[in-house]
C-alpha cells in the first residue's frame, strides 16, 4: 500500500484525534465495535478444488440438465466433494455462490448435512460478507423443513450412507444457543444484522420474503441487483409462512429477554433503567444496519410480552412531555432512516403508545411534517392508515386545504388521503376532489391536460425506441391516476377529454407504451362512459387495431374494446372485419391468437348468426334495463307483414 498523503493522510488524523472511539474496518476481519472478532479465516481451497467448484457453479447456474435425476445426482457428487471443505467454500466470493445453489437445489437428508458442517460456527459465517448470504438461504430452506418435520412425524432421518442426522428442530436449537451470546454484536454488524432478522422472522412464523423482490426486507439493494446478474433465484421455500414447533415460541422469548436485560443493562424495571442506556437504545432506533433489526423486535414482541418492554426502552408511556423524548420524537421525524422505523412500527403497537405520541408530539404540526416528503410525511401517512376515526378526520381536516401543493413532491399523499377519506365514509369527498382538480386539471387554464400534468407526457418515455422504458417514475405516476379514475367519475371523464385532445398518434403510441397503456385500458368502462365519447375514442382506436392485436400491450386494449363497443355493433364489426382482413399477421403473433380467441373470430367467420347472437346477449347482460335489442316472435310476425304490404300499397297507388 503506498504512503497516504495529502488531504487523505489530514483527513486521517483528524479522525483520529476528533474521533478516536471510530474503529478501522479490516475486511478481512470484521472488527466488531465491541472488539468482538470471529474467526473469518477457514483456510484456503487448493488450484485444482477450486477450478472444479468454480466449473460446477457455472454448469449449476446454465441449468442445462436434460431432466431432474440428473440435476440431483450432480448435486449428491458436488455435495460429497464439498464434504469437509464447507466452511473454506462459503468464505470464498464464487464458491459462496456454487453453495447457495446447492443448497437450493439439494434434498432434505443433504440440506442437514450441510447445516451439521456449519455447527459451532453459524455466529462467525454469519459475519461474512459472502457466507451470511449463504446462511440466509439454508435458513430458509431449514424453516421448510422444520414444518415438514412437523407435520410428518416419522420423517425419516437416515440417509444413504446410513448418516443419522438429529431432527432439524434440535439443529436449529443449537444453531440459537450458539448466536445467544453474540446478539448485542449481531445487532448493529453490516452482515450478521441480516441473519438475526431472519432468525426472529422464522422463529416467530413470520413470512420469511424473497431476496430478489424490490421491497424485500432481506436483502440489501446491492444483494438484490447481484442476485439478479448472476441469476441466483429463489425456489419454492421463499415469500412463505411456516408452521413452526412450541420450542421456537419459548426461544423467541429467552431470545429477546436476553437481549432486552443485555440493552437496559439488566434493569428490572422501567425506572431502573439508566439514562445511558435508554440513549444508546435510541440511538440504535436510528442507526442504519440496527433500526430494521429493533423495528422487528417490536412488531413481534407482543407475541410473548404485554408490557412492550422493547417500545418502552425507546418511548415513555405517560402522559407527560419529556425534552429528551421531545428531542428523540423530533429526530426521528426529520431524519431519514428515523422517520422509516416510526412509521414501520405504528402500525405494531398498542394503539394508545401512538395515540399518546400524535397528541403530544404531533398533532401541533400535522402540516408542516406533510411538507417533509422524504421523512415526517411518511408517518403522516401511517397515522392516517392506522390511528382511530376521530384521528383521522383530524389529521384530513389539517391536510385537505393544502392536498394541491403537497402533491407537487409528493404524489403518494394523494393515494393515502384517497383512502382515507375513503375508508371514513368518503369524509370530505368533495374537498379532496376539488383540490386534486385544481392541481391536475385547472379549470382556468387553456391547455388543461390531465396526462401532462399528472403523466408528464411531454418528458416522458413516450415514443422512445431505446430501452429504457418505462420508467418507476412512470410507473408510479400513471398508477396513481389509475386510482384517480377509480375515485370519481369526473377523474374519468377528464382523462377521456385529455386523450381526444392529443394528436392521434400520440394516443396511439400510449397503447404501445409499457405503462401507459394501463392508463388507456383503464378507460375503457363501457358503463362509466357516456356513448358520444365512447364513439371519439373508438374513431382513434379502431385505426390500428390490427397492429395493437399483436403487441404485448395493446392486445389488452383490443380484448377491453369487446365490452367497450357494447350497443355499438357497427364499431365492433368494423374491428372484427379489420382482423379478420389480416388473418395471416394476426394469427402469426402469440397475443393475435390470443385476441382472435376472445373475440370469436372462428364464428365470425364460419356462423355469422351466432355471433351476432353472442353480441346481443353480451349487450343485454350489459345494459339490461335498456330497450330490447331482438324483437319476440310476434313482433317479427308483425314486422314480416307490414314489409310485404308496403309494395302492394305502391302499386295500388300507382
Amino acid at each position: 500500500m503506498g504512503k497516504p498523503r495529502g488531504r487523505n493522510l489530514e483527513k486521517k488524523q483528524m479522525d483520529e484525534e476528533f474521533h478516536p472511539e471510530l474503529e478501522v474496518y479490516d475486511e478481512a476481519t470484521e472488527s466488531f465495535k465491541e472488539g468482538v472478532n470471529p474467526q473469518m479465516f477457514f483456510g484456503v481451497l487448493d488450484r485444482e478444488e477450486l477450478e472444479y467448484f468454480k466449473q460446477a457453479e457455472a454448469t449449476l447456474g446454465l441449468d442445462t440438465f436434460e431432466s431432474e435425476e440428473e440435476k440431483a445426482q450432480f448435486v449428491t457428487n458436488v455435495i460429497q466433494e464439498a464434504t469437509g471443505k464447507e466452511l473454506k467454500l462459503v468464505t470464498s466470493q464464487i464458491c459462496s455462490k456454487l453453495m447457495e445453489r446447492l443448497i437450493l437445489n439439494c434434498d432434505d437428508l443433504e440440506l442437514k448435512k450441510i447445516f451439521q458442517a456449519f455447527n459451532g460456527n453459524f455466529y462467525n459465517i454469519s459475519c461474512h460478507k459472502y457466507a451470511s448470504h449463504v446462511v440466509e438461504t439454508l435458513l430458509v430452506r431449514s424453516a421448510s423443513l422444520v414444518e415438514k418435520e412437523l407435520l410428518t412425524p416419522h420423517f425419516d432421518e437416515a440417509g444413504n450412507d446410513d448418516e443419522v442426522f438429529a431432527p432439524i428442530e434440535t439443529l436449529f436449537l443449537y444453531m440459537l444457543n450458539e448466536m445467544k451470546p453474540h446478539l448485542k454484536s449481531m445487532l448493529n454488524h453490516q452482515y450478521a444484522s441480516h441473519v438475526l432478522r431472519l432468525v426472529i422472522l422464522i422463529i416467530s412464523s413470520k413470512t420469511l420474503p424473497s431476496t430478489t423482490q424490490n421491497n424485500s426486507t432481506l436483502r440489501s439493494k446491492k444483494s438484490k441487483v447481484a442476485r439478479k446478474m448472476i441469476n441466483l433465484k429463489d425456489n419454492e421455500d421463499f415469500n412463505k409462512v411456516y408452521q413452526t414447533p412450541e420450542s421456537f415460541k419459548v426461544e423467541l422469548k429467552s431470545l429477546l429477554t436476553g437481549l432486552y436485560e443485555e440493552l437496559s443493562g439488566g434493569a428490572k424495571s422501567k425506572s431502573e433503567i439508566s439514562p445511558t442506556a435508554i440513549t444508546k437504545f435510541r440511538e440504535l432506533c436510528v442507526d442504519k444496519v440496527a433500526s430494521p433489526v429493533i423495528q422487528l423486535i417490536i412488531q413481534v414482541e407482543g407475541i410473548f410480552d404485554r408490557d412492550r418492554s422493547f417500545w418502552r426502552l425507546a418511548f415513555n408511556t405517560n402522559d407527560e412531555k419529556d425534552s429528551k423524548e421531545e428531542s428523540f420524537m423530533e429526530y426521528l421525524l426529520s431524519d431519514a432512516v428515523g422517520s422509516h422505523f416510526l412509521e414501520n412500527v405504528i402500525g405494531f403497537v398498542k394503539p394508545r403508545f401512538i395515540e399518546r405520541l400524535y397528541r403530544i408530539y404531533i398533532k401541533d404540526k400535522v402540516v408542516k411534517l406533510a411538507k417533509r416528503d422524504t421523512t415526517g410525511s411518511f408517518v403522516i401517512q401511517a397515522l392516517l392508515k392506522n390511528m382511530k376515526d376521530r384521528e383521522v378526520k383530524e389529521i384530513l381536516d389539517f391536510i385537505i386545504p393544502d392536498l394541491s401543493m403537497l402533491l407537487n413532491s409528493n404524489m403518494d399523499f394523494g393515494t393515502t388521503i384517497i383512502n382515507a377519506c375513503t375508508k371514513q365514509n368518503n369524509y370530505k369527498r368533495e374537498e379532496v376532489i376539488d383540490q386534486l382538480v385544481k392541481k391536475y386539471y385547472p379549470e382556468k387554464s387553456e391547455d388543461k391536460n390531465i396526462l401532462e400534468s399528472c403523466l408528464l407526457l411531454a418528458s416522458s418515455t413516450l415514443g422512445n425506441t431505446r430501452d429504457d422504458w418505462p420508467t418507476a417514475e412512470e410507473r408510479r405516476r400513471s398508477l396513481f391516476l389509475e386510482e384517480l379514475i377509480d375515485f370519481d367519475d369526473k377523474f374519468l371523464n377528464i382523462t377521456i377529454d385529455s386523450m381526444l385532445a392529443l394528436p392521434e398518434s400520440r394516443l396511439l403510441q400510449m397503447c404501445y407504451h409499457g405503462v401507459f397503456s394501463h392508463v388507456v385500458e383503464h378507460v375503457l368502462q363501457v358503463q362509466r362512459v357516456e356513448t358520444i365519447k365512447r364513439k371519439l375514442l373508438l374513431n382513434v382506436l379502431v385505426n390500428d387495431v390490427v397492429k395493437m392485436s399483436c403487441n404485448a400491450y395493446g392486445s389488452h386494449i383490443v380484448d377491453k374494446l369487446w365490452e367497450f363497443s357494447a350497443k355499438l355493433t357497427l364499431y365492433k364489426e368494423r374491428i372484427a372485419a379489420a382482423l379478420v382482413e389480416n388473418t395471416e399477421m394476426v394469427k402469426n403473433s402469440v397475443y393475435g391468437r390470443q385476441v382472435w380467441k376472445n373475440w370469436q373470430l372462428e364464428k365470425y367467420n364460419r356462423k355469422r348468426w351466432e355471433w351476432k347472437k353472442i353480441i346481443k346477449e353480451n349487450d343485454m347482460e350489459i345494459f339490461p334495463n335498456s330497450t330490447v335489442l331482438q324483437p319476440k316472435p310476434a313482433q317479427e310476425h308483425d314486422q314480416k307483414r307490414k314489409m310485404e304490404q308496403k309494395p302492394a300499397e305502391k302499386r295500388a297507388r300507382k
